[in-house]
């Protein structure tokens, strides 16, 4: 009979109390919902679904054995005595290296590398806008008569007037659609390299491409949205508007259950170049069988410890360990013993 699954317990309350302290700073900040837009309250509830999901995930991911471990041996590595400062400065260069520029993808391939970058940039642009369009901390109010003059409002805080007609007025206003038309290019480029690379369709994944479809039906329909707007004299918006804001909702709602998520996973990842480090540091361990180094002891302790945790114990009835047998050696082995078992080769 199978165990039941259970939530959870850590997950749902750390995802609760973020859900409230989302619900906390959309009050203040929208100074007691003054500047919250009713009409964006389908995103919001959108967001606060994703985000007690997301946390949740998250929670449950950290606390895996190999996540723990890895996430436990990294904070060690990056405190470690001594070390602390120039750990800092090499983890800001990490952030700018791995997760600005993602030079790691670069070295793959060019074009994914560009792609990458303008899914990137553009989902980070739109994220910075929608976010506290969408609860409130952001907002605009006419200057003058005239209607041209706006003010942007961070809170009560006035930040910047300008003219909605000039340069920059169309930029502020326009910053949606072209973080839409960064997408766009992003997706159109990952959609070329697979139907061209018969490699890359064969590892395609249904859910690889659910991601690209998602972004670009949220990109197109917001475009759409200006679109109706500024030249079909505002038919069909509603029908847009709804068909965006269902769009919108359910990408929302996939980030945490699916390819989506890596971009959370993706800073935790940064901990294991100071793993890599200080396993460098404590020299190699080396093979029982040919006395060869093979990796660092560090990780080989890590991975005896965290193995039984997940159902798998590699301990050898003489005492030793098939983890101290490099990997050499274990197809020699397993050779060996296929051949004693069919009662040899020759």
């Amino acid at each position: 009979m199978t165990e039941r699954l259970r939530l959870d317990r850590k997950g749902v309350s750390l995802g609760v109390v973020a859900v409230v302290v989302l619900l906390v700073g959309v009050y203040l900040g929208s100074g007691a919902l003054r500047w919250f837009d009713a009409a964006l309250a389908p995103y919001l509830f959108g967001t606060l679904l994703a985000v007690f999901a997301t946390v949740y995930r998250y929670v449950v991911w950290l606390r895996r054995p190999p996540t723990a471990r890895l996430n436990q041996r990294g904070w060690e590595a990056l405190k470690a005595r001594g070390k602390l400062g120039s750990n800092l400065v090499a983890l800001g260069g990490l952030v700018v290296s791995n997760l600005a520029l993602q030079r790691f993808i670069s070295n793959r391939s060019r074009a994914r590398w560009v792609a990458h970058q303008l899914l990137f940039w553009g989902c980070i642009l739109a994220a910075l806008i929608t976010f506290p369009l969408t609860s409130g901390w952001f907002h605009f109010e006419s200057a003058d008569p005239t209607g041209r003059t706006y003010v942007a409002y961070l809170g009560p805080i006035a930040t910047i007037s300008f003219d909605s007609r000039s340069f920059l007025g169309w930029m502020i206003f326009h910053a949606l659609n072209i973080a839409a038309v960064l997408v766009i290019a992003g997706v159109t480029i990952f959609l070329i390299r697979r139907f061209r690379d018969r490699g890359a369709m064969a590892l395609e994944r249904g859910g690889d491409f659910a991601v690209l479809a998602g972004l670009f039906a949220v990109s197109v329909t917001g475009l759409m949205l200006t679109a109706s707007s500024l030249w079909m004299e505002g038919r069909f918006y509603t029908f847009l508007n709804n068909l965006h804001a269902l769009t919108v909702i359910v990408g929302l709602l996939y980030i945490p259950f699916g390819k989506l998520f890596h971009i959370l996973q993706r800073p935790a990842n940064l901990g294991i170049a100071f793993y890599k480090k200080a396993g460098a540091e404590s020299g190699l361990q080396t093979c029982s069988e040919c006395g060869e180094g093979f990796a660092s002891r560090l990780q080989m302790s890590d991975l005896k410890d965290v193995l039984p945790q997940v159902g798998f114990d590699y301990r050898l009835p003489d005492g030793g360990h098939y983890q101290d047998v490099c990997p050499r050696c274990r197809r020699l082995l397993v050779g060996q013993a296929q051949s004693q078992r069919v009662g040899g080769f020759g």
